[in-house]
């Protein structure tokens, strides 16, 4: 169901409900994601895959959807001869995606269209690591088109995530400026530090002076480091907190994913308590796990 009010509104009222991981409920539906694109192929090859994935969150009780835009790039989509236009339309396909499972529930349900940092481009993990050799005013440059033009689709907000320094959340910051819609920023990092080693207590004070973020928090970090960060978040910013972990599991270039899974629903107190308002999973964290959250939530 399509929302009747702002995300921001309902915010102020209440916890709302985030998906979880796009690319572990494509493997599960038997996608390969083998691929510099990752789930961002899908797009050209097997839209109706990520709809069914939406879908499935949609379901198992998630109020907001995240677009499979996380890796979608005009440069990624180049090397693959994709033209410019195409990955405009591309683009803009991951909205009217996420859009069309929102309409399949009946409870509301936001669209928020993903920006992943320019270390996916690079699908080298750089993105856990950040301090890419570029510029603020460079990394602008390859943020602002792909913001203009997944704002143009008409999502409900603008998630710039997994964001892992000072330096790129600046630059997001500045490409988004003036698009119109409101958006949150949530870094990847540990319960203090983005991943480059900068304090949070610094790092949030960007998202603090930017009018249009409605929220602001942690992704993929591992799940007990998801409340102290969200503190600090909400501390520096006055804003609603936002966590969505990953499973606790570690992943590497190499190896891919490893250890043992800790993400568990009933972190949910701990991350309310942090000041968390938007809530839900990052990598590894599945339609299940969504569910779980959905019946605590009925009771916070």
């Amino acid at each position: 169901m399509k929302p009747s009010r702002a995300l921001a509104d309902v915010l102020a009222e209440r916890v709302v409900l985030l998906d979880g991981g796009l690319s572990n409920q494509l493997q599960a539906q038997g996608c390969d994601l083998s691929d510099d694109l990752w789930s961002a192929r899908l797009l050209a090859d097997d839209p109706g895959q990520i709809e069914a994935a939406h879908t499935a969150y949609a379901r198992a009780g998630a109020e907001v959807l995240i677009t499979a835009s996380y890796q979608a790039t005009f440069e990624g989509f180049a090397r693959r001869g994709i033209t410019r236009r195409d990955t405009e339309a591309l683009l803009a396909h991951s909205v009217t995606l996420a859009r069309r499972a929102a309409e399949a529930v009946p409870h509301e349900v936001w669209v928020a269209a993903s920006v992943g940092p320019y270390g996916a481009m690079l699908a080298d993990g750089s993105e856990y690591r950040g301090r890419y050799g570029l510029s603020v005013a460079e990394l602008t440059r390859f943020h602002r088109p792909r913001i203009e033009t997944l704002a143009a689709a008409g999502p409900d907000v603008l998630a710039l995530e997994t964001i892992p320094d000072t330096e790129e959340a600046e630059a997001l910051l500045r490409a988004a400026e003036g698009c119109g819609i409101p958006l949150w920023l949530t870094y990847t990092a540990t319960a203090a530090h983005t991943r480059a080693g900068q304090p949070l207590a610094e790092a949030f004070a960007l998202p603090a002076a930017a009018p249009a973020v409605i929220a602001a928090g942690v992704n993929c970090v591992a799940p007990a480091d998801a409340a102290p960060a969200v503190s600090i978040a909400t501390a520096v910013t006055g804003r609603p907190g936002v966590t969505y972990p990953n499973s606790g599991e570690h992943w590497t270039p190499a190896h891919g994913w490893q250890g043992e899974k800790t993400f568990t629903p009933t972190r949910l107190t701990d991350w309310t308590a942090a000041g968390a308002r938007l809530i839900g999973g990052c990598c590894r964290v599945g339609p299940p796990d969504i569910a779980d959250l959905a019946r605590l939530l009925k009771d916070v």
